[in-house]
């Protein structure tokens, strides 16, 4: 069975991105960001999700140990919203205040072809709720998405499967969030 755990960076929607992955019979559980990252590894997990968060990451620090995951931990990742940010941070990009903040429905334009949009439509509808985004993308990253408002709303890393997403996939408002998950799910497997 595939496993798959949620790094918890106290995000208000963090349970639903465990229930998600529940629901798509994956073998998960919700663990803190504070988690060394020896016991991760111990776990021999197949992938992992940065949840969102309340901390400002475009003007404030650190997600608990989430930059030594990144720097050690060699499986699929998604960053979900402050996960994201703090990705695109960690790896050099720019993280700032939302020129306009994007809260609520959204229409997210696809314009890059991966298989973490294996049967998701160009343009749909996700959820938003952020007052920060990435600026400028990291080097070995590429942009894949954005919406009217945020230039950034997709990453990956060129060489790894490393991810992240500015909106939030796990609520029952984003078009295709079950999708995105099943997608990273098979991403998971075939590592």
């Amino acid at each position: 069975m595939t496993k798959i755990f949620v790094i918890d960076n106290g995000g208000q929607w963090t349970h639903r991105e465990w229930r998600t992955l529940k629901y798509l019979d994956v073998d998960t559980k919700i663990i803190q960001n504070t988690t060394p990252v020896k016991e991760i590894l111990n776990e021999k997990v197949n992938g992992l999700v940065l949840s969102g968060g309340s901390p400002r990451i475009g003007l404030e620090g650190n997600l608990g140990n989430c930059a030594e995951i990144l720097d050690k931990v060699e499986i699929p990742i998604i960053g979900i919203c402050a996960g994201h940010q703090f990705i695109a941070r960690h790896y050099g990009g720019k993280v700032e205040p939302s020129k306009i903040p994007e809260f609520g429905k959204v229409e997210l334009i696809i314009f890059e072809k991966d298989p973490i949009f294996n049967n998701i439509v160009k343009k749909s509808i996700v959820w938003e709720s952020h007052n920060d985004e990435v600026t400028k993308i990291p080097n070995n990253f590429i942009n894949l998405a954005n919406s009217e408002n945020c230039e950034i709303q997709i990453i990956k890393h060129k060489d790894k499967s490393l991810y992240g997403f500015q909106f939030h996939p796990e609520v029952e408002h984003t078009e295709y969030g079950i999708q995105f998950f099943k997608n990273f799910i098979k991403l998971c497997e075939s590592n």
